[in-house]
């Protein structure tokens, strides 16, 4: 009988508990994004100083950045709609891939992975929406290797070096960890919030002793040492996904020179044969086509996929390859060959039994 006691309290706790967290979600809604609304431009400027394709992580910050500067105008066009409220919520990260917010492309099969999937072939998870791919990532903070950027600037690419990025990547971040505040590594002014996740499990000390044992330090994994275990930094503010539209659009919006259009695709770049230079973009909206040019810059921030496609429908690309879709050639080069990406495997998902600990509330009230 005590237990049926208990269960019956924990259900009622349960209840509650949901019914408050709709309650919650509904009234945040309201505030957050019914009020924050992204205004989807209809009427376009003949010209713009800055036209940046895809409103991705990348395409996000460009447009932040470049309608700082007030006598310059900005267009910047996305594919795909703005966020919503349920993307919010950082458990539904893998249900969000499966929604209209991710293009929903699958790799090849290849010989040594996707092994344990049908045909071999994995899902290649690409962001689609004010936002980009951080609207659907596991919103993990993770800059990589400090070496590969010195490789970059070493081949070549001046200003690429870690130690030349460090600061940018200070000036973006608004870390929400106390013990990293005077970190050398991180910035507590930005706009992108990185914290760690409000749940955190019994077994995260285990773990973390684990790996000390095994004669590894705990790290700050955007430090300067870079190998050892750490607890997982997250883009997140306040519990909630922390998109790239969250952190750099929203709160910029209402500039007046910068126009933001949504479900636009954009069919090629206005390239002028003589400089080779872009000098606009074409584009297709609510069923009518668009030409917009260029004063200054067209952005291409389209992502691993659609930025190399762009390029290939707009002439350049592998002469052979263009000819066979009967492309006109304006430049021969080797465009998607070094294409990059990570592709996603939901399979490898560890349970970990947290029941106790859950339930002593439970308990707690059944004692009562």
């Amino acid at each position: 009988m005590r237990f049926c006691g208990v269960l019956i309290i924990c259900l009622w706790y349960i209840q509650v508990t949901w019914s408050q967290l709709l309650v919650d979600l509904a009234r945040d809604f309201e505030t957050s994004f019914l009020n924050n609304r992204i205004p989807d431009t209809t009427r376009f400027l003949p010209e713009y100083d800055f036209i940046i394709v895809g409103a991705g992580s990348a395409g996000c910050v460009m447009a932040n950045r470049l309608s700082e500067i007030s006598s310059a105008s900005v267009l910047l066009l996305e594919a795909g709609d703005q966020e919503t409220f349920i993307s919010d919520v950082p458990l539904t990260a893998a249900l969000t891939q499966m929604t209209r917010y991710n293009w929903g492309y699958k790799a090849e099969p290849t010989e040594h992975a996707c092994q344990g999937l049908k045909g071999g072939v994995c899902n290649w998870p690409k962001g689609r929406g004010v936002g980009g791919t951080s609207l659907i990532n596991f919103m993990l903070y993770t800059r990589g290797h400090r070496r590969d950027y010195d490789e970059w600037a070493a081949a070549n690419n001046s200003g690429w070096s870690y130690d030349e990025l460090l600061p940018y990547f200070r000036k973006s971040e608004r870390i929400g960890i106390p013990e990293l505040y005077k970190s050398p590594y991180h910035g507590r002014n930005g706009q992108l919030d990185v914290q760690y996740t409000d749940y955190r499990s019994q077994l995260l000390k285990a773990f973390l002793k684990s790996g000390r044992e095994m004669g590894y330090e705990i790290t700050d994994p955007n430090g300067e040492h870079l190998m050892g275990f750490a607890r997982s930094q997250a883009t997140i503010r306040n519990g909630r996904r922390c998109s790239t539209s969250k952190a750099f659009i929203q709160p910029v919006v209402n500039r007046k020179n910068l126009h933001i259009s949504m479900k636009s695709w954009v069919t090629r770049l206005i390239i002028d044969p003589i400089t080779k230079t872009a000098t606009g973009v074409e584009f297709v909206k609510q069923r009518q086509r668009y030409v917009v040019r260029a004063r200054k810059e067209v952005i291409l921030s389209a992502g691993t996929i659609a930025s190399p496609q762009l390029l290939m429908l707009s002439g350049i690309g592998p002469a052979e390859h263009l000819r066979e879709h009967n492309i006109t050639v304006m430049q021969d080069l080797p465009v998607g060959y070094n294409l990059q990406d990570h592709i996603t495997l939901n399979g490898l998902v560890f349970v970990v039994n947290d029941s106790t600990v859950k339930c002593s509330t439970a308990e707690s009230l059944g004692h009562i």
